[in-house]
């Protein structure tokens, strides 16, 4: 062995330049390290689902004929550490030279070039061959701008990558249809079951435990559903195509009680782990649309394009364009620690209940209830964003750092000061009533603005504005709530922001 080639659990490409040809001086390292299950405490979904993905791609890479050292998370030998497993392979092999793929967390892009830098060999950095866009790419786009407004990082990959377009005009005569995907499900079409992928992942559960890795969150050891090799998250792309695309864009922001998935593809665990790349999943999507036209409208198609080519490539641009900074900003000044509801799903507010209750038991929620749900609720009782970051990293199966963190941090808790969003996303309960069936059975009533029982969401939407108002007041997008809070009756204020307090005191008594 003369090269060694370390892959992260994030980078299961299996079209990689790197596997293509078979090379016997060449060694890929594999590892399930105490490192990465610790650094953050992770749903126990999460931890099974990347261990059972890297397990697989290990065994593809040997049976194509590739060399390959895998540590698994039991094994007595395991150093549990990068830097001391990469150091014990370069000393037991006599390696000369060394090679990873850029990471995509800053964190392990730090520790892997301090690693380069100790381990007295040739080494170098090659590119994940993933996303549309290198890291620094979103930061030259918008070089010399005010707003990094992804509508427009959006429409110039439209041109770019010649992806839903005629000619220089977007297909449809318009760039984003999002007016039209924000229906409130009402049962209107049958939702298909979800596509599942039933295994047993007792053994696997087992050895995580043993290990004493510490997780949170349920699992099903006879049932896990989630995929896990390339060849299932490619049975996901066609279900998605052939089942749920027809409706996906109409009802991308709706939440129901009975249908926690709803039309969404679940493929975003396959994206992020890498089993799938982005190209390939617009380009199965969009040939799919062009030739079902009779049956998908291109506002189903668009809506989830821009959530791939647009939102997610925007991220991570935002993500590699801000760190390491990002990760510490609290614009609006959050202190407030994660109540007890956030590990037990136990709340009498119905929204709540059912988005903390689906994370808590899937490990995951769709964008909505992320946003307008729990974190909604979250940057309303004030919640320190690196207590509701830990949370929102740990609970999700697809939460990767640099998805996550601009997502959290900047779209939903706004402490980046407007550097992602424009304005707050927050809402009163009548946004969730809007767009959910959630009101409809809970404790509280949603129209009610004063009382025990009127929705907490509409005191605490009051109470935010008033004291956050010192930040907004340049914000032209707020402009209209501050007008309405400045007119607003003292004394409604005052019975607004003395229940708010005790929300905010007393989170898990409501």
């Amino acid at each position: 062995m003369k090269t060694l080639r370390l892959i992260l659990g994030d980078q299961l490409n299996s079209n990689h330049s790197w596997f293509q040809t078979k090379d016997d001086t060449v060694l890929y390292l594999m590892a399930e390290v105490r490192q990465e299950t610790d650094y953050v405490k992770h749903h126990i979904q999460k931890v099974t689902a990347f261990f059972l993905a890297m397990r697989n791609f290990a065994d593809n890479l040997q049976q194509n004929g590739h060399q390959v050292r895998y540590y698994k998370i039991s094994d007595t030998d395991n150093l549990h550490d990068f830097e001391k497993v990469i150091q014990r392979e370069i000393a037991r092999l006599n390696i000369t030279h060394f090679e990873y793929q850029l990471p995509d967390e800053y964190r392990l892009d730090e520790q892997l070039k301090r690693i380069c830098q100790t381990i007295g060999i040739s080494s170098i950095a090659c590119d994940t061959e993933h996303f549309y866009t290198e890291r620094t790419e979103l930061g030259r786009f918008f070089q010399g701008k005010k707003q990094l407004l992804m509508e427009s990082f959006y429409r110039m990959m439209r041109k770019k990558h010649q992806v839903l377009m005629v000619g220089d005009q977007p297909l449809g005569n318009q760039w984003n249809f999002d007016h039209d995907n924000r229906k409130k499900y009402k049962g209107e079409v049958p939702v298909p079951k979800a596509k599942a992928f039933s295994k047993t992942v007792a053994d696997v559960v087992a050895e995580i435990q043993k290990a004493g890795v510490i997780t949170f969150g349920t699992i099903d050891t006879h049932n896990f559903v989630w995929p896990t090799s390339r060849a299932e998250c490619l049975e996901q792309l066609q279900y998605f195509c052939h089942e749920l695309l027809p409706h996906f864009g109409t009802y991308e922001d709706a939440m129901h009680t009975t249908e926690p998935h709803l039309f969404h593809s679940r493929l975003s665990f396959a994206l992020n782990s890498k089993m799938l790349s982005p190209k390939e999943v617009i380009d199965t999507v969009v040939q799919h649309y062009y030739q079902n036209q009779e049956r998908i409208t291109v506002a189903q198609v668009e809506g989830f394009v821009r959530q791939i080519l647009g939102w997610r490539e925007y991220v991570r641009g935002i993500y590699w364009k801000e760190m390491p900074h990002y990760a510490q900003m609290n614009a609006l000044e959050n202190h407030e620690p994660l109540p007890d509801m956030y590990w037990t799903g136990k709340t009498k507010m119905n929204c709540m209940h059912q988005a903390l209750r689906q994370s808590l038991n899937d490990a995951y929620a769709h964008h909505i209830q992320r946003l307008m749900v729990i974190g909604n609720f979250s940057l309303l009782t004030q919640r320190h964003p690196d207590a509701v970051d830990a949370w929102y990293l740990g609970v999700y199966i697809d939460a990767i750092e640099w998805v996550e963190l601009p997502n959290t941090r900047g779209m939903s808790q706004y402490a980046d000061g407007g550097i992602l969003a424009t304005k707050p996303y927050v809402s009163s309960g009548s946004y969730i009533q809007k767009m959910s069936n959630y009101c409809d059975s809970c404790h509280y009533k949603v129209k009610d603005k004063f009382g025990d029982n009127a929705c907490p969401f509409n005191s605490l939407y009051w109470n935010f504005l008033d004291d956050k108002k010192a930040h907004f007041q340049n914000n032209q997008r707020m402009a209209m709530m501050l007008s309405l809070l400045q007119k607003m009756k003292p004394e409604e204020l005052f019975q607004h922001k003395q229940r708010a307090a005790q929300i905010i005191e007393n989170p898990d008594a409501f």
